[in-house]
């Protein structure tokens, strides 16, 4: 990418956005930003920069890891209006990370999280369900250890992998299962919730979908609608939970949020058929009081 390469994909977007790029961030995404040659970084954020500098935009956003992070570089991001960096903390376990040979540690996540909020950026930490070594009880520490540093947004990533990777080299000698996508729904589900509890944004769960990732994929949890099987799952453990302390049968009005109706439902009508092998007929209406995830009966 050049300089160039940025103001024709910043262009395209107010295009599409029009007035609403005064509340969005033109991103750099898809590799470790503050660790490319720098006068590199610098060309890139101040072909970005402009389009903050007049207010078009409201800000820059990046991605990095986190051992590429000091007081130098975000002096620097702090100059071209950068104004949220995330972190690839991917596991806070220090043997999942060697194992998987990310070269930092869970002390280096720690620090760079402080360094970010001290500068006065929005700090995004990313993690990855499913890692090699890793397992659920590793990923929920993991999470919680995430939250404890209170980032503004957290994305979560279920392991896939991608072909001529050590990864899958470990996957064809059977060395390594990562769980596939309907194995990682219960555990996804509990993280979504868990940060949503604690009031941190869940921005993304799960790869965006695109030709090049099905193409170069070998195995583990990929679906085109992870967070939306996740998020049915929550509403469905809410449901068996009001089912359980009520002892209910038959026929059963369940009310929810209007924008929640096709999370209750789930895909191909799933939790409906679920709750119909319990002896449920469920019958869905709507309540607008009632938040994303709430069930009442």
């Amino acid at each position: 990418m050049s300089a160039a390469d940025v103001d024709l994909a910043v262009q395209t977007a107010i295009r599409s956005l029009g007035d609403r790029t005064r509340e969005a961030e033109i991103a750099f995404f898809g590799g470790s930003f503050t660790a490319i040659e720098q006068s590199y970084m610098l060309s890139l954020l101040e072909a970005a920069y402009k389009y903050v500098k007049s207010g078009t935009f409201y800000g820059i956003r990046l991605s990095t890891r986190p051992d590429a992070v000091d007081r130098e570089i975000l002096g620097l991001l702090r100059d071209y209006g950068v104004t949220s960096v995330e972190l690839g903390a991917q596991s806070m376990d220090d043997d999942v990370l060697t194992l998987n040979r990310r070269g930092h540690t869970a002390d280096d996540v720690i620090r760079a999280s402080h360094l970010i909020r001290e500068y006065g950026f929005s700090l995004g930490l990313q993690m990855m369900t499913s890692l090699y070594g890793s397992s659920d009880e590793k990923d929920i520490r993991t999470a919680e250890k995430i939250a404890q540093l209170a980032p503004d947004t957290v994305r979560i990533y279920p392991t896939v992998v991608m072909k001529n990777t050590r990864l899958d080299e470990l996957f064809s000698l059977g060395e390594y299962r990562p769980k596939n996508a309907e194995e990682s729904v219960g555990l996804c589900a509990y993280l979504l919730r868990f940060f949503d509890d604690k009031g941190i944004d869940v921005i993304r769960l799960g790869l965006h979908d695109s030709p090049s990732l099905r193409e170069s994929m070998t195995g583990g949890a990929f679906h085109p609608a992870f967070r939306e099987l996740c998020e049915s799952r929550i509403m469905l453990e809410n449901a068996l939970e009001i089912i359980k302390a009520g002892g209910l049968s038959g026929e059963v009005a369940f009310y929810v949020s209007p924008r929640s109706v096709s999370r209750f439902v789930g895909q191909k009508r799933s939790n409906i058929n679920e709750l119909a092998k319990l002896g449920i007929r469920a019958e869905v209406k709507t309540d607008a009081a009632l938040g994303k995830y709430d069930v009442r009966i």
